[in-house]
């Protein structure tokens, strides 16, 4: 479905739930993070791009300080709240996303009216596609724009969140300047990390928000610089094939922050604050400082740094079509280094490189999820034919197969 046709479903749905029409419906992209896997949180390099796949949210300003948030993808009864009562624990499920969105804006020092909300979406939620950042990013920027709108935006709120930040940056209708837009990431990530209990880092937020067709989006988790590289698939004959595993995953469970405390563990003991710090050629020291398993943990994270740089220069002077054994070492460092790959995964990954594919990784925090493939198209009949085949044989559950396109960032759509 096109986020046009998805705009106007989400708008006629709530107009159906609330009786009114919104004030405007605002999208936020899922993403496919090409290279570079929990680098994020060690404030290294990522390179994802946000996809054509999106979550729409419209909006309407109340005359009180409740908020009523329902979905389109469910029958269920709107979560109703007063923005005075918001705080981390005080809801639970999906509704913490958009919710959470609200109390960090507020903690940030915007002061919001009361709202109608309702989402649609057609990002595949548990795919590793970052449904979560992509309803937050709508939800954010259509609050911001409300509250401007309406003149109840604090003096040094968003700023002061954002930081120092560059020239303005054209969006969709009613689009926000990039210091908004980092304002509006870390504002992401605080409902995601304290309001729903997930240690992730910035990446998700970024690349649903700083997006562009054609391209990918190249942060510094550290500075928070922002690059947009060169990612045309189309021209150079390419699809980018997402193998969703059906595999669920829960960031907010132990093994995603093992992870994350295994890499504190090992920058504290190279002396370092981040592993971001830590060159190549400082790995053999830290095979003797650390235990083995903490060891392949950071070499990861080392050499996925230096992956995604050389995934930047080869796009750039070469083309998508020379990265794929890139991505291949990237997957097989997560799956033995990082261990959070699985069975469905690795099959997904083995069958689509021996089948055509340029290369392929899984995709994601990990632990279940999708896989992606950079498949020729004249190859993509045989490397989906044989995935199927694969997980049939294995008797595993049928996976989803889709191809998506580098798309813009979050926006107003209507």
């Amino acid at each position: 479905m096109s986020a046009d046709a998805l705009a106007a479903r989400t708008a006629d749905a709530f107009a159906a739930r609330f009786g009114r029409t919104p004030a405007g419906v605002w999208a936020g992209p899922g993403r496919v993070n090409l290279i570079g896997e929990h680098t994020d949180y060690n404030g290294g390099f990522v390179l994802p791009f946000a996809i054509d796949k999106t979550t729409t949210a419209a909006l309407a300003v109340r005359g009180d300080r409740t908020v009523r948030v329902a979905s389109a993808l469910s029958g269920t009864e709107a979560v109703e709240v007063d923005l005075d009562g918001l705080r981390p624990g005080a809801v639970t499920g999906w509704a913490a996303y958009p919710l959470g969105v609200a109390w960090a804006l507020e903690q940030a020092g915007v002061r919001l009216p009361g709202f109608d909300l309702l989402v649609d979406s057609d990002v595949p939620v548990g795919a590793g596609l970052s449904s979560s950042a992509a309803l937050e990013c709508a939800v954010a920027v259509g609050l911001a724009e409300l509250a401007g709108l309406d003149g109840s935006v604090r003096r040094g709120g968003l700023a002061a969140l954002g930081g120092p930040g560059g020239p303005g940056e054209p969006g969709g209708p009613g689009g926000l300047a990039r210091l908004d837009r980092r304002a509006l990431a870390a504002v992401g990530r605080r409902a995601e990390n304290d309001m729903v209990g997930a240690p992730t880092g910035i990446m998700d937020q970024y690349a649903s928000l700083f997006g562009a067709a054609g391209s990918a989006v190249f942060l510094d988790c550290r500075s928070e610089e922002v690059q947009l590289v060169p990612l045309e698939l189309d021209a150079a004959g390419l699809v980018c094939l997402v193998l969703d595993t059906k595999v669920s995953h829960a960031h907010a469970t132990g093994d995603y922050a093992r992870r994350r405390d295994s890499c504190t563990r090992a920058a504290e003991a190279l002396g370092v604050p981040l592993l971001r710090e830590v060159p190549l050629d400082r790995l053999p020291e830290a095979q003797q400082l650390l235990d083995e398993e903490t060891f392949r943990r950071a070499r990861h994270i080392v050499a996925e740094n230096q992956r995604v740089v050389e995934t930047v220069k080869v796009l750039r002077s070469e083309g998508p079509a020379a990265i794929g054994r890139l991505l291949d070492a990237s997957h097989g460092s997560m799956r033995d280094d990082f261990e959070i790959s699985c069975p469905e995964l690795d099959l997904a990954v083995d069958t689509a490189q021996a089948n055509g594919a340029l290369g392929a990784r899984m995709t994601g925090g990990g632990f279940g999820g999708s896989a992606i493939a950079l498949v020729p198209v004249g190859d993509l009949d045989k490397v989906r034919d044989a995935v199927l085949r694969a997980f049939a044989s294995r008797r595993y559950r049928q996976p989803e197969l889709f191809t998506v396109l580098p798309a813009d960032g979050a926006r107003r759509l209507l």
